[in-house]
């Protein structure tokens, strides 16, 4: 990998908020806690010590990708997709500010999960820009061809054609079907399981701000399962000083704060706020002695945060060449 300039590295460490910590922040969990040990973060590189595993694991992850591409299979629906059409057609690289866009990206992510001989790469959402069929064809022949299995959960703009009509949950559940449904690999496209050397890797979606029973039931029973887990979701889960746009869980989340339903063409944000589902999953989450960590995207800005002695960590957009390179260790 390329050498990155130093001014790179200290907008990434001020982006992430650990500039103070010059280029790794460490963090410990309390006592009671004993699946994870330690973790660090080095710019796009995670660490994670545990001594409830037995041989190390890495990870690959790609968030925020956002493939514009479309083809005539298109045309009926332009009226839904013309804005994000335009959204991420060129881009700058996330460390070294040089041109790129998104259908390189995610080539290089390809390679990279395929030279660095990872064993998973997970796609936790807005894969792409709007569910085209174009872009869906064109992922499956890159995924093709890599040497390790990948998950996937969707993101709210792969399924969502602006200002088409219908709840959140149910275009969700149409467009998953209709476009999504190879990147699920038959698995369930709201909750999903992987074991991969003794850790368990959970994929969630979250992509319409809300938790259902399913996937509270579905968390609960992967807590008491005793394994090891990670978990992969769309959208980060809130964070004490975190804006209402940044986490789900947020408590002032719904009706006053939803500021970008007119620009997306959807509904508004529940006057009633969150769900107790998704306020109890969020407690669950923070509360589960067997969680190593949390990794999100749709930011599209790098942060790190750590509730209850666990971290939480958000890629910046993998449309700018971003990802995050996860090793877990035995200790």
């Amino acid at each position: 990998m390329k050498k990155v300039p130093f001014t790179s590295r200290r907008k990434f460490l001020r982006n992430t908020g650990l500039a103070s910590l010059a280029l790794s922040a460490e963090g410990f969990t309390p006592s009671d806690q004993h699946y994870l040990h330690s973790f660090s973060q080095d710019q796009h590189q995670i660490r994670i010590y545990s001594g409830k595993i037995q041989k190390p694991v890495r990870i690959i992850m790609a968030s925020d990708t956002h493939l514009w591409m479309d083809d005539q299979r298109g045309e009926a629906y332009r009226q839904y997709s013309g804005r994000m059409a335009k959204a991420y057609n060129q881009t700058r690289h996330f460390l070294t500010g040089q041109p790129t866009n998104p259908n390189d990206s995610f080539q290089e992510i390809i390679k990279l999960t395929n030279d660095t001989k990872a064993d998973l790469l997970t796609l936790p959402g807005d894969v792409f820009s709007f569910p085209s069929e174009a872009a869906v064809d064109w992922v499956m022949q890159q995924l093709s061809v890599l040497s390790a299995p990948f998950q996937y959960t969707a993101g709210n703009h792969d399924w969502h054609y602006e200002g088409m009509e219908g709840t959140l949950a149910d275009l969700r559940k149409e467009w998953c079907e209709k476009r999504l449904k190879p990147l699920y690999q038959k698995e369930n496209p709201l909750m999903s399981a992987m074991d991969i050397n003794g850790i368990r890797v959970l994929s969630i979606d979250n992509s319409i701000n809300e938790i259902l029973p399913d996937q509270l039931q579905f968390f609960r029973q992967q807590v008491l399962s005793g394994v090891p887990l990670i978990l992969f979701v769309h959208i980060p889960l809130y964070a004490p000083g975190r804006k209402t746009g940044f986490g789900c869980g947020h408590p002032e989340w719904g009706w006053d704060t939803d500021k970008n339903f007119t620009v997306e063409r959807r509904e508004r944000w529940p006057k009633s706020g969150h769900t107790r589902t998704t306020m109890d999953f969020h407690h669950q989450v923070f509360t589960a002695p067997n969680l190593l960590g949390v990794f999100a995207g749709h930011i599209h800005k790098p942060s790190m945060d750590v509730i209850n002695g666990i971290p939480q960590f958000v890629s910046d957009a993998n449309a700018t060449g971003a990802f995050l390179e996860i090793d877990i260790y035995p200790v």
